[in-house]
């Protein structure tokens, strides 16, 4: 039994990681502001012994004797980081100095969950872990975008004049159950649009694109990397890539929810990437063959399901 810290534990991807990990066998602190987490993603996790629930705002330090950190905690959609650009800074910069430090003093491996969004709007296509990126440093997605490479560069510092053992993942577009249904990530705007009927807003022309990888392939690329071999530290990509236009997305979503909605155009926002794919390769090599196993039609279904579920129980 390890005892791992999971920041950012009661939001989307992270529930999903305390849930697999407890399962596992594990002892779980699951910290949560509860910015964007929310207490319905682990209630479900609240009775088991080896479970605990600690609200904590990781821009202040924390102590605890554990084994790993998976440091999560972060919003991620536009519509949250955006919402307080200072905080999204703070927490991915102070978070990350905070849970180094941790890692540092109990001698921790300690993962950081970085995103695509540090290729910005990525001028070589797919994204391979060695491209710089190109990233708009004062713009309206720069705190979240500048505030993860600035988590990176950290960690490699912190590697290299400490000795702290680290991981770096780089999450490319995810969905699934647990996602916030206000959140502003397309996946979840087009569902709750074709569930309720709504038109789906669709920005741009529709021909920009992004990979779609569902959660339970991100956790399982996440814990092979926390457990892949010593020496090797990444950056590496975790998603899915298969690209899929916004129109062949929504045109999939209005299929499988059989709505009646229709599909109108809004303008696209300012730094919106127009492509993102991400190649696997380094993952295949390095994470035991890891790659995507469930598809986007598949994984849509279950994500289907459980907004329907929540708009039966009223609760959006």
């Amino acid at each position: 039994m390890k005892r791992i810290l999971i920041t950012g534990g009661a939001g989307f991807v992270g529930s999903h990681l305390c849930e697999r990990l407890l399962n596992e066998g594990n002892e779980i602190i699951c910290l949560d502001n509860f910015f964007t987490g929310a207490k319905n993603n682990i209630e479900h996790l609240m009775d088991h012994h080896y479970f605990e629930l600690v609200r904590h705002d990781i821009t202040n330090s924390y102590m605890a004797e554990v084994d790993e950190i998976y440091n999560m905690a972060c919003p991620a959609s536009p519509v949250h980081y955006q919402y307080n650009p200072i905080k999204t800074v703070k927490t991915s910069v102070m978070g990350a100095i905070n849970m180094l430090g941790l890692a540092k003093r109990v001698k921790a491996k300690i993962l950081q969950a970085s995103t695509s969004e540090v290729y910005g709007d990525p001028t070589v296509h797919p994204q391979p872990e060695s491209y710089w990126g190109n990233v708009n440093p004062i713009g309206l997605r720069s705190c979240y975008d500048e505030g993860k490479r600035c988590a990176e560069t950290l960690f490699m510092d912190y590697h290299k004049e400490n000795n702290v053992e680290i991981k770096i993942i780089r999450i490319f577009n995810t969905y699934g159950p647990r996602m916030h249904p206000q959140d502003g990530r397309v996946v979840s705007n087009f569902i709750v649009q074709a569930l309720k009927g709504d038109p789906i807003t669709v920005f741009g022309d529709g021909k920009q694109t992004r990979s779609f990888q569902y959660v339970d392939d991100l956790v399982e690329g996440t814990i092979r990397m926390m457990n892949s071999r010593d020496g090797f530290i990444g950056p590496v990509n975790i998603g899915n890539p298969n690209e899929f236009t916004m129109l062949q997305l929504a045109k999939e979503v209005i299929d499988l929810t059989n709505s009646k909605s229709e599909i109108t155009f809004l303008p696209l926002p300012k730094d919106d990437p127009m492509q993102r794919q991400p190649d696997i390769s380094l993952a295949k090599k390095e994470l035991n063959n890891w790659e995507p196993k469930i598809q986007l039609r598949e994984g849509l279904g279950k994500t289907i399901a459980y907004f329907d579920s929540l708009l039966k129980q009223k609760i959006f």
